[in-house]
This record gives structure tokens, sequence and C-alpha cells, in this order.
């Protein structure tokens, strides 16, 4: 087990640095100049009033909620789901969704988190729920425009959307390149630790078994095969969803056994001084804990009620720091400084193959997510335009086997690949999360913005970048430290 702790440890390292520098996308001097862009939007509006008196005279008023997020009939999408069957899904299903992302395997190292910054962990839980609940919100918010009678319309449909109307001064498609290239060595990052930490966890689950824990690894890649036939969001909610009940288990046998031991509570183990070095680790924890902002527009453009995307938006966030909260502070409280990084290392041995067998589950059922995510932003960069010999099922087939390998050979093959991602992820995790929402809504929206709102936004962006500076620091001596020793 303390091969196990190890390891969870050094995975542990990269996923609390995941912040970001990411300067100089946009030339603020040209943050008002969207004359081109109000050129095509006048087009779509135009179609848009035709749309909407044809469907008041056939079914009378629209209905508020359609006409709050409405898309333009004669606007199609630059990079759609070209070779996946259209299925949307419901409110819950994106919940589950989002659920997915931000109730993470690493959620299980928040009282560890809680141990090394006392009660200001407790503030981060609620304040990183918060902040990122903003930023998405914000990020949907650019890829829709008013109409003459106020309308929001939606005129982009991704990321990359966003940011080549952010860019377009300086490049038509520079914007959407960087991002595209940003989200997709995320989603790989994701989809590798995930194969990692399934390997971990079988050759500790199976001690007695002689196989390398590179083997395992293995066997963990033949289970997630299928993946190279999905093709729906859809099948992917279904998949978080059974995700979220298994993580909501092992939370449960966490925190039943903890209630068990209420007797050795104590608040007395709250340190009320914190060193600051565990403080940036305590803050890499729990802000990156929250992150989904690279799923959200996908998952709004494929609900069928898009007007209750903040609703949902607000209650995952919002149940999520409640559960987090309750389960750091609770599982704290339990072991004190005794608390291990990852806290089913504290459990009693017959409660930890039960719960490591639940993380491997977790752990497959996690993939799908960012391995769906990522492929469909590859296949649809590549069929883009005239290139028919790309748009064919078998070339999307083909694609999907081919990223299920490259993780299986990053995962076996690239060493220290943990604090590699560490690194990696310094340069995309707070740029997704952070710098980019912040910086593309004041960019597009600065007009509008009220100077509260400014000030919000601009807040988000110094945060996140002094967070991501502080992760770039700490992967660089990590490396260091490991190459030179």
């Amino acid at each position: 087990m303390a091969h196990l702790e190890q390891t969870f440890s050094s995975l542990f390292n990269c996923f609390r640095e995941k912040t970001s520098f990411f300067w100089g996308m946009v030339r603020w001097d040209s943050c008002l100049e969207t004359d081109e862009e109000n050129v095509n939007f006048a087009r779509r509006d135009e179609l848009n009033r035709a749309h909407i008196e044809e469907r008041e005279e056939s079914d009378g008023p629209l209905n508020f909620e359609l006409d709050v997020c409405h898309q333009d009939p004669g606007y199609e999408s630059p990079t759609p789901l070209l070779h996946a069957q259209v299925r949307q899904i419901t409110s819950w299903e994106a919940g589950w969704n989002v659920t997915n992302a931000i109730q993470g395997i690493f959620v299980l190292g928040l009282p560890y988190a809680i141990l090394h910054s006392g009660y200001s962990g407790l503030f981060l839980i609620v304040l990183a729920a918060a902040l990122c609940c903003y930023t998405g919100k914000i990020l949907i918010t650019c890829l829709y425009e008013e109409n003459e009678d106020g309308q929001l319309i939606r005129v982009r449909d991704t990321y990359e959307d966003i940011a080549n109307a952010c860019c377009r001064k300086l490049s038509p498609n520079l914007g959407g390149i960087v991002v595209n290239v940003t989200q997709v060595m995320e989603l790989i990052m994701t989809c590798i630790l995930y194969l990692v930490v399934s390997g971990n966890l079988l050759s500790h689950s199976f001690p007695y078994v002689p196989m390398t824990e590179k083997t395992w690894s293995v066997i963990a890649f033949i289970t997630l095969l299928p993946c190279v036939f999905i093709k729906t969001l859809k099948i992917v909610s279904r998949l978080s969803q059974l995700c979220s009940l298994v993580h909501f288990i092992i939370i449960f046998v966490v925190m039943t056994y903890c209630l068990t031991q209420i007797h050795q509570w104590s608040w007395a183990k709250f340190k009320l001084s914190i060193e600051f070095e565990d403080f940036l680790v305590s803050i890499g924890v729990i802000v990156f804990s929250y992150t989904s902002q690279i799923f959200l527009p996908t998952l709004e453009g494929n609900m069928k009620k898009p007007g209750e995307f903040r609703c949902m938006l607000n209650w995952t966030h919002f149940l999520a720091c409640v559960l987090k909260t309750t389960f750091a502070l609770t599982a704290f409280l339990t072991w004190g400084e005794e608390t291990k990084e990852v806290i089913t290392d504290n459990l009693p041995s017959f409660l930890q193959t039960l719960v490591n067998l639940c993380l491997l589950t977790k752990a497959l059922l996690s993939y799908p997510l960012p391995f769906f995510a990522a492929t469909e932003i590859v296949y649809a960069c590549i069929s883009r335009g005239n290139y028919s010999n790309y748009s064919s099922p078998l070339f999307a087939l083909g694609l999907r086997g081919s990223f299920l390998l490259l993780t299986l050979l990053m995962s076996m093959f690239i060493p220290h690949f943990a604090l590699l991602m560490g690194l990696t992820g310094s340069i995309t995790g707070a740029a997704m999360t952070f710098l980019l929402p912040s910086l593309f809504h004041l960019k597009l929206k600065w007009k509008k913005l009220s100077f509260f709102e400014k000030c919000a936004d601009i807040s988000v962006f110094i945060l996140g970048f002094l967070c991501s500076l502080a992760g770039i620091v700490c992967s660089i001596r990590g490396l260091l430290k490991v190459f030179g020793g």
C-alpha cells in the first residue's frame, strides 16, 4: 500500500499544479471592434426574425424559454458532431456529465488539502465552486449575441468559435487553433491519467497475481475498447451517471466509517497558521477538482432546453460544494494529522480493497467523457471543408481507435508521466478554466458589461494567472529534482 500511496502522490502533484500562463491571445486595442461580426450577425438576425414570424403564425406566440436561447435556422456549426448521430440530452443528463467532471477521483485528496490549509481550505472549497461556476456561465454567454428584439441568438457553437471571434484581427483561425490544441492536450492527458490510475489500482487490488502494473494497464485498456463505438453524447451521459453513482458509493463508505469514529473528532485539529508552499498545494487540489469548462459548450449545445443550463450549472456546483465540504471536514476530523494524501489509505484493510475496486470502476467510467470530447474536436477539424475522404464512418472509427491506442502507449512508455502532465496542465488547465473564459468575455461583451462585471472578470484572470505561475514553478522544480537526482 505504500507504493500505491507514492503513485497517487505523484499523480496528485500533477493535478495540484494544473494552472496556466496564457498571455497575448487578444490585442486590447481591438477590444471594441467587431464590425465584421456584426455584419454576419445582421444576416442571421434577419433570417431569425423571418423564422419567428413563420412560427408565430402556425403555432402561436413563442415560449419564453425558447426565446432566451434560440438557434438561428440559417446558422450551421463549423464544427458539428459530423459522424455522430445527433441526440439531444436532457438537463439531468447534462448535469450528470458536469458532476462526472467535477467529482473526480482526486476529490479523495481534499482532506489532505484541509490538513495543509486549515479553515482557509474550507473557504477555498466554497470560493472555487463559485468561481468555476461563474467562468462556466460567462463562457456560454460568449456563444450568444442579442438581436434587435433583445433575444439571445446562438451565433457560435464551440470554444474554437469563441476564440476565432476574439482573435479575428490577428488571424482568422489563430484563436481556434490554439484553443483546439490546448483542449486536445488536456483531454488526452486526462485519459492517460485514468489508464495509469487503473493499472495501479488493479495491481494493488490483486497483489497475489504475478503481473506488472503495465500489464494491468493493458487489461484496463481492453475493457475500454468499446469506447471506439461511442457515437453520441447521450451514451456518454449514461456512463457519467454510473460514474457519479460509484463516486457517491465511495464517499458514503468513507463518511460512514468516519461517523463511527465521531468520538475522536476535535476542532483543535484545524490549523490557524499555514505554510505558503503547502497552501499553494491546497489551492491546486481544491480549485481543479471543479474544472468542467472544456466540456460545457458541447453539453449546452446538445441540451433539449438550453435555457436550463445556468440552473443546472448552479445546482451541480452547489451540491458538489456541499458534498466536498462535508466529506473533507468529516475525514479530516477523523484522522487529523495522520490524514494521508489519498484518504482511502487511512481506511482499515478490509475496506481498502472494496474502495479501490470502486475507484477502478470510477476511473474506467470517467474515461469516455474526455475521450469522446477529444476525438470529436480532432475529427471536426480534419473533416472540415472539402475533405470528403475523411468524413466516412470508417475513418471516424479508425481515428477513435488510434486515440485509444495512443493513450495506452503514452501511459506505458513516457517516463515520469505525472510530473510532465503537471507541467502541461500548468499551461492548459487554468487557461481553459479561468484565463480564457474571462478574457473572451471581456473581449466580446465589453460594451455591455457593468463596471462590477468587468472587475470580476479581471480579478478572475489575475487569480488564474498567479495560480498558473505558481503551478509552473512547482512543476519545473519537481522535474529538476527528479532528473537532477
